[in-house]
């Protein structure tokens, strides 16, 4: 080494390590990545500086302190710069392409720093001073200096231990210790410690060490898919099959919930004011944990709403209010009046009598579905006439695993006349676009209708297969002579399913 220093110390010497970092560097910036590129600018200052500090040594006296020292830095810069580009040449680049991707930053650091101390090495011996001896003159100096290291060294132990077994990656969320709200996403790993940001946007830097003794949970691995657990409760009288169905239905296309694995409900324990039910449900957007499960809890509380489902918690407000027939009666009234409102704007049920709207409307009920829900899906086998009371739905047709919107309803419109009357399939998918309150009739309430007025079947599929040539897109083809058979056509045969169906003669 004290050879090539001082072959290096020579013009002849100094023109080819001069020449050796030039070639060097540019050999890395030929191979390198655009982008990375920006690594040489500490190589290339340190090649200025050395030329600077050369060009300062020819004005100073020759073998005078002040020259000696110069040369001695001007040295050390070149030394760096040969040093920082064989590294950036031989880890970015060569190893870098073999291995297909760059190699930890705390393993770069350390190859680096180990050349710099080589490099500081070299210098010390040049100036005539030898590092063993610096660091064994004293023992107190080597215990000062091992105590103040101690929890660094740990640090890079860690930080070594945690590149090499790859416990979580960049990118990667990952809870630290026991309180749940320091959990957050890894952004860096250096020689010292962890950077992460939580889900509060505040970056928080956890030394290695401190990694290296917890129990970490990684909440991205093995997979980004990661479960969820939420709770509710629901009374005692409400059957847990039925509760298990309406959980289940009202976690169906919830944006941010996976389909596989499927989400599935647990009755999970008997507790004082009611059963509680365990919801597990997956999701792929560890960062949108929080909103989806908020989305997830208002679908709940909807599903809860229309099928008269409720939340058992205690109650301490009391209402002192007088209720006799007459106040009864007149608040049904109000609610009928609404409905009957409602149906009059169905046109094919203009042939039912207003005795029999009345009927009809103290018979139906009225149900809420938040935006995003699915109302009636393609191919069940549900008989519930929607009468939209405010909000929108969207028509989409199911074509090969492709959704087609088809048309979008709103106040006043209505869907599912023909599920009521004959039971067929759903022919489209109805969903939500906002929320939504819908005046609902099923098969039973329009079949007591009609066995107290049998008469008006006649009526009621002649209006029914009229209403189906208009929405036939071929409809306007179609002579006045021919659209009068095709309804007739079409009204016998929608008068036959209809008497079957609903026992009439």
């Amino acid at each position: 080494m004290e050879s090539f220093l001082k072959s290096l110390s020579s013009a002849s010497g100094l023109t080819i390590a001069v020449s050796v970092a030039l070639g060097l560097m540019g050999l890395t910036l030929l191979l390198m990545p655009a982008a990375d590129r920006r690594q040489l600018r500490l190589p290339f200052g340190f090649l200025i500086a050395h030329v600077v500090l050369r060009a300062i040594g020819f004005l100073l006296e020759a073998g005078s302190p002040l020259h000696r020292a110069v040369s001695l830095i001007a040295l050390g810069a070149l030394l760096v710069t040969i040093g920082r580009s064989t590294v950036l040449l031989l880890l970015d680049v060569i190893l870098g392409r073999r291995l297909d991707r760059a190699l930890p930053k705390i393993i770069r650091d350390i190859i680096q720093g180990l050349v710099y101390f080589l490099l500081l090495l070299a210098l010390l011996r040049e100036v005539g001073l030898e590092p063993g001896q610096l660091l064994t003159t004293s023992a107190l100096l080597t215990a000062v200096i091992g105590l103040s290291l101690q929890d660094t060294l740990g640090n890079l132990v860690a930080g070594l231990s945690v590149q090499i077994q790859r416990p979580f990656s960049v990118g990667d969320w990952i809870q630290f210790d026991t309180d749940k709200n320091n959990v957050g996403r890894v952004i860096e790993i250096n020689w010292r410690a962890t950077t992460l940001v939580t889900l509060d946007d505040v970056e928080v830097v956890v030394p290695n060490g401190a990694l290296a003794k917890a129990a970490l949970r990684v909440y991205t691995r093995p997979t980004p898919t990661v479960r969820r657990n939420l709770f509710v409760q629901v009374a005692y009288e409400v059957p847990p099959r039925r509760v298990h169905e309406v959980l289940l239905e009202a976690m169906k296309d919830t944006p941010g919930v996976v389909k596989e694995p499927a989400a599935n409900v647990v009755t999970h324990a008997y507790l004082d004011s009611g059963i509680e039910y365990w919801i597990r449900i997956y999701i792929s957007q560890f960062a949108r944990r929080d909103v989806i499960e908020g989305a997830v809890r208002d679908r709940i509380w909807y599903a809860f709403q229309r099928t008269g489902i409720g939340f058992p918690y205690p109650h301490r407000i009391v209402h002192m209010q007088q209720h006799d027939e007459e106040s009864r009666a007149v608040e049904t009234q109000k609610k009928a009046l609404k409905r009957e409102n409602a149906l009059v704007g169905v046109d094919f049920l203009n042939v039912i009598t207003d005795e029999q709207r009345h009927e009809l409307a103290l018979r139906a009920a009225t149900r809420l579905f938040s935006a995003g829900e699915v109302i009636v899906r393609q191919g069940e086998d549900t008989d519930e006439l929607f009468i939209i009371l405010r909000g929108e739905v969207v028509v989409l047709l199911e074509n090969e695993m492709v959704e087609t919107e088809v048309t979008r309803l709103t106040r006043g419109q209505f869907f599912g006349e023909m599920a009521l009357v004959t039971r067929e399939k759903r022919k489209a998918t109805v969903k939500a676009s906002r929320e939504c309150e819908l005046l609902v009739i099923d098969h039973e309430a329009f079949e007591a209708v009609l066995h107290r007025a049998p008469g008006v079947v006649e009526e009621l599929s002649k209006v029914l297969a009229e209403r189906q040539l208009e929405l036939d897109v071929h409809a306007e083809r179609f002579t006045s002579e021919e659209r009068t058979s095709i309804v007739q056509r079409e009204s016998s045969q929608l008068l036959s399913s209809i008497k079957r169906l609903f026992s009439l003669k």
